[in-house]
């Protein structure tokens, strides 16, 4: 028996004290503040939850990879990811989901309903959360801190995949088809396209399909003239990403920040100050993502792997994040 009814929702409690906290939820009263960063909640349990983003005290483990959780919540809809289980499925296109809330969220990019908009620079978005998360860039504010090396983060997820891939060596990920090892199951996910062939990025407007997006974007760039190409000033050279713009423009200029620690010898950009490293290791640096054999150099691996297989998108560095030491 329930004898305490919420007078607004009808709900019932069996405690005074449970009715007394749940009208704080219809009238906005939030007595339960953080000493840490002031936010305030209506309901204690909300608070303890919260307080654990600042202790970092992550009770919940998962009996699969050992991986920990602050909230109870979070280690269930992890352990979906080792059983697969997706029971939330989209009744247009029929995607399935761990979880109910993203669900809802991809229901909105049928229904293009984007209810959440910036005051600053009306742009809309059809999460809250992506709206405070946009709103930190008008505002400057980063409320993620690393520990180890001070770097902050203005999203949760930024921070996660920092500390994971960054200061932790665990690679719970294993392949089944090679000996690699991955921190996240999405690097696994990509790695595994490598053994299957899979291809989940088609062309409107042809047949082609591709693995990668960034294949199809560039794809649409050249075949159809579909999207922005990136142009050089200078040469006029253009480019279908930013980002290499912004690489070839520094060898316009002839700036070479990356300095190697062993010699004199100065570079554009890190990827091209990492390749030389090699000549002063020892070390095997590249691994075929076909049967996992191990070389020094890139030059070798793309050897060996064109007899492994057909598609070099198998080849790996090590200095990649997504593949294991």
């Amino acid at each position: 028996m329930k004898p305490f009814e919420c007078i607004v929702c009808h709900k019932r409690f069996i405690r005074s004290t449970q009715l007394v906290q749940h009208s704080r939820s219809h009238s906005g009263q939030k007595a339960f503040e953080c000493t840490d960063c002031n936010k305030r909640f209506t309901q204690p349990t909300a608070l303890i939850r919260h307080r654990r983003i600042h202790s970092g005290v992550k009770p919940f483990q998962c009996t699969v990879c050992n991986r920990r959780f602050a909230q109870k919540g979070s280690l269930v809809v992890h352990s979906r990811t080792h059983s697969g289980v997706k029971p939330f499925e989209c009744t247009v296109c029929s995607k399935r989901f761990a979880i109910s809330a993203n669900l809802v969220v991809h229901s909105r990019t049928h229904s293009g309903e984007k209810g959440f908009r910036c005051h600053v620079c009306d742009k809309a978005f059809n999460q809250l959360r992506c709206l405070k998360t946009h709103m930190w860039l008008h505002t400057g504010e980063k409320p993620y801190k690393c520990l180890l090396c001070d770097k902050s983060f203005s999203q949760s997820s930024g921070f996660q995949y920092h500390k994971r891939c960054v200061h932790s060596k665990r690679r719970p990920y294993h392949c089944p088809y090679c000996v690699l090892k991955f921190k996240t199951d999405i690097h696994l996910k990509l790695h595994l396209r490598v053994h299957t062939g899979a291809k989940p990025y088609s062309c409107r407007h042809c047949s082609d399909c591709f693995t990668w997006n960034v294949q199809l974007k560039t794809h649409l760039l050249k075949s159809h003239n579909e999207g922005t190409w990136f142009s050089c000033d200078i040469c006029e050279k253009k480019f279908s990403r930013n980002g290499h713009l912004k690489l070839h423009l520094l060898r316009h200029k002839q700036v070479k920040p990356y300095v190697c620690r062993e010699c004199p010898k100065r570079f554009c950009t890190a990827a091209a100050l990492k390749s030389h490293q090699l000549v002063h290791s020892s070390l095997p640096q590249f691994c075929c993502g076909k049967c996992g054999k191990y070389f020094k150099h890139k030059r070798n691996v793309v050897s060996h792997f064109e007899r492994c297989c057909d598609d070099r998108l198998g080849i790996i560095s090590l200095f990649n994040p997504r593949v294991c030491k």
